[in-house]
């Protein structure tokens, strides 16, 4: 602990609480292998699809397709919680000058990383329901209607987080003048 935070009790206390968002260290280090996993997932459906090309439909190619995308999705939003939430919660990545550092970096903090991963989910639920509504014919009516819902309920969720933001930026705007 640096020499700011061992002066006093209150200071030990802070400096360790401080130095607590190291425990988070070992969580993102397990998304990294979680990514390597969905890596896996996605050569070893895109090898299906390459043997199996000659045999499938076109729906059953459009949903191995659709199932490509989703797992590019979870990875994309895997790797946003992973970079933004290590830049934000833990440690800086110090990347600035990096030639392929993510745009969206260098703006990240807790009110971006909710808005984009709400949107992330939004858009990973609208291939499910993209999915679901190819495969209408061999699915229940109440497996339909629920995952429609849950869209809607993710959708509503999104919206009220934008709000929440926006009136939250026009505060801080309203107290800093």
């Amino acid at each position: 602990m640096s020499a700011e935070f061992s002066r006093s009790p209150k200071g030990r206390l802070a400096g360790l609480i401080f130095w607590s968002r190291w425990l988070q260290l070992p969580i993102y280090l397990g998304l990294i292998v979680v990514q390597g996993v969905y890596s896996w997932k996605f050569l070893s459906q895109l090898y299906e699809l390459l043997v199996h090309l000659g045999q499938l439909t076109e729906t059953e190619i459009m949903l191995t397709v659709l199932g490509l995308i989703d797992v590019v999705m979870i990875a994309n939003l895997l790797l946003m919680v992973t970079v933004g939430g290590y830049e934000t919660f833990v440690s800086r990545l110090r990347v600035d000058h990096h030639p392929d550092q993510p745009e969206w970096l260098d703006h990240v903090n807790a009110s971006v990383l909710k808005v984009k991963l709400s949107m992330a989910i939004i858009s990973i639920s609208s291939i499910h329901l993209l999915q679901t509504f190819i495969n209408a014919g061999q699915l229940p009516e109440h497996t339909i209607k629920w995952q429609l819902f849950l869209h809607l309920a993710f959708l509503l969720s999104a919206a009220a987080i934008a709000y929440t933001d926006r009136l939250l930026q026009h505060s801080h705007q309203a107290d800093a003048h």
